[in-house]
């Protein structure tokens, strides 16, 4: 309906402008139901047997201006939430801790998409040794992600080092994740397995977890991977080029 609305309104206003002067009106000032069907008739003859091409104009218009909408709402957010995106002392962080460039990835351990930009992080961060990356689960595909970002985050008490290489590690796994996989990989990283089945038990960890998807959502994140870089958002799975010229233009700024 909406997307007609734009349509009738380019429409009335530039291809029809002899045929709505002619329209009649009711009392209260607008068009008579007859006059409401005759504009309905016209505007669809007009756009799916005469120029389909203005609805699809209409259209990409429409998304362009929600898409920006969207993003502007996003970046007020990011401005409004920034200590707690940036100086958040639960959130585990790789890279360089005081690097001039600070790299925010939202994510999901089951989602694919996250697994699709892992190689060009890891890549990324071999390469730039100047770059912060902060680390936010952002649980959203079900129990078994809420358990996969419980675990990480007690992962991270036993160490940055070792919660990175489990991070990684989980990020590796290919099937479907269970509790026993996820135990596996703990094992395999060096992590101390009792230990983090207790402290991924504890209520202070899942705080933790609820915290990161309450900022998401608070800051506009629709779906995982969603990265900050500098001042500007990125979502969606990065190659490595897209990654690294995101990189540089956050440096340059």
């Amino acid at each position: 309906m909406r997307i007609v609305l734009v349509a009738l309104s380019l429409l009335l206003t530039a291809a029809l402008p002899v045929q709505a002067a002619q329209l009649s009106t009711n009392s209260d000032g607008g068009f008579s139901d007859d006059d409401k069907a005759a504009i309905e008739n016209v505007v669809k003859e007009y756009l799916t047997k005469e120029h389909p091409e203005v609805l699809m104009e209409a259209m990409k218009e429409l998304q362009r201006r929600e898409q920006a909408t969207a993003e502007t709402k996003t970046q007020d957010a990011i401005k409004t939430a920034k200590d707690k995106i940036y100086n958040d002392a639960d959130t585990p962080v790789g890279g360089n801790p005081k690097g001039k460039v600070t790299v925010v990835e939202f994510f999901d351990y089951q989602c694919g998409y996250c697994k699709m930009s892992e190689e060009a992080v890891q890549q990324m961060l071999k390469d730039n040794k100047d770059v912060k990356f902060i680390y936010k689960d952002f649980p959203i595909l079900g129990p078994m992600s809420t358990t996969a970002a419980k675990i990480a985050l007690a992962a991270a008490r036993q160490g940055n080092a070792k919660y990175i290489k489990f991070h990684d590690g989980l990020m590796g796994v290919k099937e479907h994740l269970s509790e026993d996989i996820i135990y596996k990989v703990a094992k395999d990283v060096g992590l101390d397995v009792e230990k983090l089945k207790k402290d991924a038990a504890d209520d202070s960890v899942a705080k933790i977890a609820q915290t990161n998807v309450e900022l998401g959502t608070e800051i506009g994140v629709r779906g995982t991977p969603m990265f900050i870089i500098g001042d500007k958002v990125y979502p969606g799975a990065l190659q490595a080029e897209q990654l690294k010229k995101a990189v540089e233009d956050a440096r340059k700024n």
